[in-house]
């Protein structure tokens, strides 16, 4: 670690500011390509250099999982809460472990559970391509009932379009959803700070791999479900254990903990060294990545979170974690450091070590 004094929350808050409102260097493409929907470079920089330049305002600002405001009039007094969007396009829609009506809602769920709120509500929105079986249909909402009471949540408004036959590979769905913070302290990645460590849920890299396999287009023979959980209980165990020696939660989907952990260290401009030997990874997961040249950092999952804590909160927070079904495989797995600043760095298991940058290009399309 630096000797370098650590920085105040203003310090930070202001390395943010400064990041979000310098110029981003790197051009837009001329056309958006499936890598602009990757959760990597790509999307960042289509991100920063276009939504949020244009839409620019203080509850955007911070690109998290979900806006956390209040409700009251002219946006203060009100009860304290979190709003969330996501859109589903996984191919297939049925998967081992689930399907694109349960990804939905357990998506949408853990992205309010990573503000530290507890989700309340959802909404869904079914694009429906002409000539789609009934009967997937029933199927797929039916997953998301039961997805939704076991997250202890209501689907309580929609929306139902029908395309053209060819034009919306079968079904795409979007939820949003709305929790309350009960909670007085907030997480965010200004609280974070050199000596403060990550821990990781469970296995990573298992939903990518399994939805990778389901297509068929590889002959492996793997015994692997997606990991597709809501994980708002389990956050709710973790922060009732360490309270606000949490520091920041952040969803590893798109990407995998590679992108999330490498967007952290720009965001806060400091640096965080990952142990790879530390990595929980399931055996099947391992050997799928090496066979196609993949690395599991980067592979999405659906049902795990990483949490940045105190040092001296790790251990009671690994216990909680490990204390709940959704996180017994879950481990300790980096460190955060003052230098180099904002970049992430592996130590490989064999002592030597290298950047990991974002994920680039897009090697698991449509895995969510």
């Amino acid at each position: 670690m630096s000797d370098r004094p650590a920085r105040t929350e203003e310090e930070v808050l202001d390395a943010i500011e400064r990041r979000r409102r310098r110029p981003v260097r790197k051009l837009l493409d001329d056309r958006i390509t499936l890598s602009h929907g990757a959760g990597g470079k790509a999307t960042h920089t289509l991100v920063e250099a276009l939504f949020l330049a244009e839409l620019r305002n203080p509850l955007l600002e911070p690109l998290g999982d979900s806006a956390v405001f209040e409700a009251g009039a002219d946006g203060a007094g009100g009860p304290r809460l979190a709003f969330s969007t996501d859109s589903y396009v996984v191919r297939p829609l049925f998967f081992p472990g689930g399907n694109i009506g349960e990804l939905a809602v357990n998506g949408t769920v853990n992205d309010i559970a990573m503000s530290g709120a507890r989700p309340l509500v959802l909404s869904a929105g079914f694009i429906i391509e002409e000539g789609f079986p009934i009967a997937d249909l029933q199927r797929v909402v039916a997953s998301m009932g039961a997805a939704a009471r076991a997250a202890g949540v209501a689907v309580v408004t929609g929306d139902t379009k029908v395309v053209e036959r060819g034009k919306a590979d079968g079904l795409y769905i979007n939820t949003a959803g709305i929790g309350v913070m009960e909670r007085e302290f907030d997480l965010s990645p200004a609280a974070v700070r050199a000596g403060d460590r990550v821990l990781v849920s469970g296995t990573i890299g298992d939903h990518g791999t399994a939805v990778m396999i389901a297509r068929g287009d590889l002959e492996l023979e793997v015994d692997l479900e997606s990991d597709s959980a809501p994980l708002a209980e389990l956050t709710a165990v973790l922060l009732d254990a360490v309270g606000d020696g949490v520091r920041c939660l952040r969803d590893p989907t798109r990407g995998g903990l590679a992108t999330v952990l490498a967007e952290l260290a720009l965001e806060t401009e400091l640096s965080i060294m990952i142990e790879e030997p530390a990595l929980p990874i399931r055996p099947a997961v391992h050997g799928a990545c090496e066979i196609l040249g993949l690395y599991p950092l980067y592979i999405a999952n659906e049902g795990k979170l990483a949490a940045i804590v105190a040092p001296e909160a790790a251990e009671a927070a690994l216990a909680a974690l490990r204390s709940h079904p959704l996180g017994q495989d879950a481990a300790i797995v980096a460190e955060v450091r003052e230098e180099p600043p904002g970049l992430v760095l592996l130590r490989t298991a064999i002592g030597g070590s290298r950047v990991v940058d974002m994920l680039a290009g897009d090697p698991l399309p449509r895995i969510c």
